[in-house]
């Protein structure tokens, strides 16, 4: 793609400072951490150094001050390499740290912002529940008032960061009569799971960020792809939340999430665009050292067709997960770009990782070539944060939005 389109210099040299990062640091210990499934601490302290916890954020709230461009690039660059990796600097910013930053009072971005920005804690977002996935509506998690606090109840599902982070923003019905309109937001904050381990690195933990009693997160997944990345249930049991831990106004959840998740969807295409990427250029390699037949295989007409293919789709995603990006940055309505981003990279995701283990042939299929880590990374990229189905329905209600009915 032609850089000059969407990015300006310090676009570029965002790319490479993330590039050199994720080919030095995370490149050489991907392969272990998907097998070990531990959360990758050591790594996620270098990248909040380099203020990667909080790219899109104003300096005076802790962040980096940079631009949505700048972070879709980080989000890609990382994927390359580790999905793990870049699924935590995505959730942590735009699910964890977004909504305080967009919905939230002055008060409430002093006190959580900058410790999330700088990586002091990691972020979380609780909205998926065991009986409310795809349909976000049917939220189960309740807040009753009591005076001037609310007392939660209820469980999340598939939270990433659940038991690594300190700080959550989760949703919870206050008025069952209202359907999605009775839907509330909450920051609500908990110890790390990894208290001991974190301590020395000076990241992950804030004391005096005190830790609500109820609140737990449950079990850890154990899953077939982004297996470095923690994934948990989160559980409140008569948790007592602070009215002023309220984002925006009653009943303001169900909007506000949904306005997370467009964004959000911008974020999983910029990931999927990478673990597609990483996959084109490890079996690009992979073709022009390979020889069968006395030739290497980059030869042979077959494998150039697969090449093209590959190349062709991720020019066309490219274009498409940072048009949405610069829309968004710029002010501009996104939504329907960002679903129809998120769900060309991440089916694109699929077809690329799986042609690239073709192209490695039986080595394809060991764990001593990245391919199948990346294919099963890109796995999930079709159903988080809206599945395949939804983001067609999303694209199909803007498109008959515009019908004179």
């Amino acid at each position: 793609m032609h850089d000059s389109i969407y990015f300006q210099d310090h676009h570029l040299a965002t790319r490479e400072m993330v590039r050199a990062f994720a080919q030095e640091e995370v490149a050489p210990v991907a392969r272990r951490f998907d097998e070990t499934q531990e959360f990758p601490w050591e790594n996620v302290r270098k990248m909040a150094d380099l203020g990667l916890l909080g790219i899109p954020w104003a300096e005076e709230l802790g962040g980096a001050g940079l631009d949505t461009l700048s972070f879709m690039i980080a989000i890609e660059e990382l994927a390359r390499v580790c999905a793990s990796h870049s699924i935590t600097i995505s959730a942590h910013t735009t699910l964890g740290t977004s909504p305080i930053v967009n919905f939230g009072t002055a008060e409430q971005q002093r006190r959580f912002v900058p410790r999330l920005a700088s990586g002091k804690v990691l972020g979380g977002f609780g909205l998926t529940e065991p009986g409310a996935g795809s349909d976000a509506g049917g939220t189960r998690t309740t807040a009753v008032r009591k005076g001037a606090h609310y007392v939660l109840n209820g469980t999340k599902r598939f939270i990433t960061h659940g038991g690594v982070g300190e700080s959550f923003v989760v949703t919870a019905v206050t008025d069952p009569s209202k359907g999605t309109k009775g839907i509330s937001s909450f920051v609500l904050t908990k110890e790390t799971c990894d208290l001991e381990r974190v301590q020395d690195l000076g990241i992950g933990h804030d004391p005096s960020l005190a830790p609500m009693r109820g609140f737990r997160a449950g079990k850890k997944e154990d899953k077939l792809g982004w297996r470095a990345s923690d994934t948990r249930e989160l559980i409140f049991e008569d948790v007592e939340v602070p009215e002023e831990n309220r984002i925006g106004a009653e009943g303001m959840g169900f909007i506000n999430f949904m306005k997370t998740l467009d964004a959000g969807r911008i974020g999983i295409a910029a990931l999927s665009l990478g673990v597609a990427q990483g996959a084109f250029e490890a079996a690009l390699a992979y073709t022009g050292e390979r020889q069968q037949f006395g030739r290497r295989i980059a030869e042979f007409q077959g494998v150039h067709f697969q090449l093209a293919d590959m190349a062709t789709e991720l020019e066309a995603g490219r274009h498409l997960v940072y048009h949405a990006a610069w829309l968004a940055q710029h002010g501009h309505p996104y939504g329907k770009e960002a679903a129809i981003a998120k769900l060309f990279t991440s089916e694109l995701a699929m077809r690329t990782t799986i042609k690239a283990i073709q192209l490695h042939g039986g080595y394809g299929y060991t764990k001593d070539y990245p391919v199948e880590r990346m294919m099963r990374d890109a796995k999930i990229g079709e159903i988080g944060e809206g599945t395949s189905e939804i983001q067609r329905m999303v694209i199909a209600r803007h498109l008959i939005k515009g019908l004179a009915l």
